[in-house]
């Protein structure tokens, strides 16, 4: 650790101030990110008159933005000061956010939620790597954990926001409400330590190198040794399948619900985030602590924890979808829902400990890039356009 920086205690509790603040910003990130979702039928039968095609090409739009900024962001986060891009990520967001419940077209609408994807690409990208140098390797798997709860949460919250604002105020308001509490969390972003790169690792790069990346030939050589790197390769990979389906279902579920189902929309939306934030959150607690227990037996135990959540929640969201009866398909929706959620910690502990410290942003980027590219940007639209293709 560089000289006069914090040590001991102190450091420790910059770590934990760190991960509760960019939990925090991750709660809102999520929230944020889904309110869209909430909002669908609302939007759809307002006087902008969206068919369900534009409605899913809002979310593809907003990721299509995120994973393109992502690189870019990713190279800056191994080069610049940390803190910085965060607070002005989570600024632009916020504003853009903000900005949607004015749209008075879908042209408006989609140019605000597109350019949220600014935003979050600048936070999304740097937050691991900056949590990896906080803590050590072996307690990552818990530090994900806790860090990656607030997408259930934040999620869940941007169903059940998003459904009783516009219930009782309307679209537009939902969007100000998700907006506005940004703006006091980007300056909490700047307000945090940025520790040096490798700060928690055995093997920590040196200056040279650091100084390298800030090079734009530098960044290519980055990305293609990433490529060449197999474990991240196969490991993003697996990300992004796993990212198309939960994409689609994330979107669409509230509208399934209320449309197969007959639930009402606030019935829906309330409900199924309920189900999110209390599976998202035990789920993902659960798959951090259980891979950080056997990595002490298996290097690859984030990746066996992983697979193995995944695999057993595939029959399980077939039933969730196929079954006519409440009670076996709300069942299988939370059962389904734990497996999924205990993936996230160890696939994203998994990304940041096979590169190097000095290239974590980066591989964080990449690793957005193509889960969005392969994963959730083709997916919401294409179960759009099969619902209007099918008219159902």
């Amino acid at each position: 650790m560089a000289e006069g920086s914090p040590v001991g205690n102190d450091f420790a509790r910059l770590g934990r101030r760190a991960l509760a603040v960019l939990t925090l910003i991750n709660l809102f990130n999520y929230l944020d990110r889904w309110i869209v979702a909430a909002l669908a039928e609302s939007m759809k039968h307002s006087e902008l008159r969206l068919s369900d095609t534009q409605l899913g090409s809002l979310m593809t739009g907003f990721i299509i933005v995120y994973m393109i900024a992502a690189p870019l962001f990713g190279s800056l986060g191994d080069a610049r000061s940390r803190t910085r891009l965060l607070g002005l990520g989570v600024a632009i967001w916020s504003v853009a956010t903000a900005l949607a419940g004015l749209a008075t077209s879908y042209a408006s609408l989609f140019a605000a939620r597109a350019a949220v994807g600014v935003g979050e690409a600048a936070y999304g990208t740097i937050s691991p790597a900056l949590l990896a140098d906080y803590f050590p390797r072996e307690r990552r798997g818990r530090v994900f954990a806790i860090f990656f709860a607030a997408i259930p949460v934040g999620s869940a919250l941007g169903y059940i926001v998003g459904g009783l604002v516009d219930h009782y105020f309307g679209w537009r308001q939902a969007f100000f409400v998700a907006g506005v509490p940004g703006l006091v969390l980007a300056a909490l972003a700047l307000r945090l330590y940025d520790p040096p790169r490798g700060a928690q690792d055995s093997v920590v790069g040196s200056a040279s190198h650091a100084h390298a990346v800030s090079l734009g030939g530098a960044a290519r050589a980055a990305y293609a040794a990433l490529v060449r790197n197999r474990p991240y390769v196969l490991t993003v990979l697996g990300y992004a399948a796993y990212t198309f389906a939960i994409g689609a279902l994330a979107f669409w579920t509230p509208s399934f619900l209320e449309r197969t189902r007959g639930i009402p929309k606030a019935q829906a939306t309330v409900q199924f985030g309920a189900i999110v934030v209390v599976t998202g959150f035990i789920g993902t607690y659960a798959g951090g602590w259980i891979g950080d227990y056997f990595l002490r037996v298996s290097r690859q135990a984030y990746l066996w924890v992983s697979g193995l959540v995944t695999l057993v929640a595939a029959p399980l969201t077939l039933l969730a979808l196929a079954a006519p009866r409440p009670a076996v398909y709300w069942t299988a929706i939370v059962a389904a829902e734990l497996c999924l959620f205990a993936s996230t910690g160890p696939i994203n502990s998994a990304i940041v400990n096979v590169v190097s410290p000095h290239m974590r942003a980066t591989a964080v980027a990449l690793s957005i890039f193509t889960i969005h590219l392969l994963g959730d940007v083709p997916s919401p639209s294409l179960v759009g356009l099969l619902s209007d293709t099918r008219s159902l």
